[in-house]
């Protein structure tokens, strides 16, 4: 089954017919509100609303954790995750989807990040944090359906919620970055450690702050490439839980994650992590 995680303008989607309202309680808190599972012209998946059902939580106080361990429990094999964010390089224009590949993190420790802790020691790779292979199916999805899809690049996260200044803005170019948002980390890191494929489709909304021959967007600006974006973005979906061929074949990130890098051994683990670590990898 597939995920759907919505971000900054996916918070819903009219083209959602929802089955069940899901239980938001984790181990690790609850989940963002709206949690739910949708049928998707006759196909059924999970959806969470990143920012909750009403936009009411900041990046930095979002429950990661608890959002992907109740999606890998509600079973699911991999995450769509929809994403606003700014460009940070002029052929990245306002409407665009990337798709990127790498990311930088720059946020500020703020934010539960790993699953780990507490008597449980797992080292992750995450030198390649999306599935080249489900990605660049991703990609055809997108250009077949006359969306402008940049493939490849460096995302870089911020900890928000204000937007970076200049000088900042200029050293994550200096990074080779091509976008900028404030979401997807640690989402990518944690969907590694539960074993779950993460395809980042991010939408450009706007220039960042670097390029002073365009005026500051203003809200109602943005607000109208969001809801742009949303259609694209649910043409994608569509097509992404309802394609015959299926996407995650050849990808191994099922086999990876905590399954794969868990240090401690098994008899050593506190009891009290037993029940949610089975559930990680299984």
């Amino acid at each position: 089954m597939w995920a759907i995680i919505g971000g900054s303008g996916f918070e819903k989607f009219d083209g959602f017919e929802t089955l069940e309202l899901l239980s938001r309680e984790t181990p690790f808190g609850q989940t963002s509100s709206g949690f739910r599972k949708v049928r998707v012209a006759g196909t059924e998946a999970l959806f969470i609303s990143r920012h909750g059902e009403h936009h009411e939580v900041l990046p930095a106080e979002i429950n990661y954790r608890a959002n992907i361990y109740a999606l890998k429990v509600y079973g699911a094999k991999g995450i769509l995750s929809f994403s606003a964010v700014g460009s940070l390089q002029a052929p990245y224009a306002p409407g665009d989807l990337v798709i990127p590949l790498q990311y930088v993190d720059r946020t500020k420790g703020l934010r539960k990040h790993t699953f780990c802790g507490e008597g449980v020691v797992g080292h992750i790779s995450l030198a390649h944090p999306v599935c080249k292979t489900a990605a660049t199916r991703l990609d055809t999805i997108a250009k077949s359906e006359g969306i402008k899809s940049h493939f490849g690049g460096t995302y870089v996260c911020i900890e928000g919620p204000n937007f970076s200044t200049f000088s900042e803005s200029l050293s994550y170019r200096d990074l080779k970055a091509d976008i900028i948002g404030m979401t997807n980390f640690p989402e990518y890191a944690l969907a590694r450690e539960a074993g779950l494929t993460y395809l980042p489709c991010c939408f450009v909304t706007d220039y960042d702050c670097w390029d002073t021959s365009r005026p500051h967007v203003t809200i109602e600006e943005v607000i109208t490439i969001m809801r742009q974006n949303n259609g694209k973005a649910f043409k994608i979906l569509n097509r992404v839980v309802n394609e015959p061929e299926d996407l995650l074949m050849g990808c191994d990130c099922s086999e990876q994650g905590l399954k794969a890098g868990l240090m401690t051994p098994r008899e050593a683990l506190p009891e009290k992590h037993l029940h949610w670590l089975h559930n990680l990898l299984g």
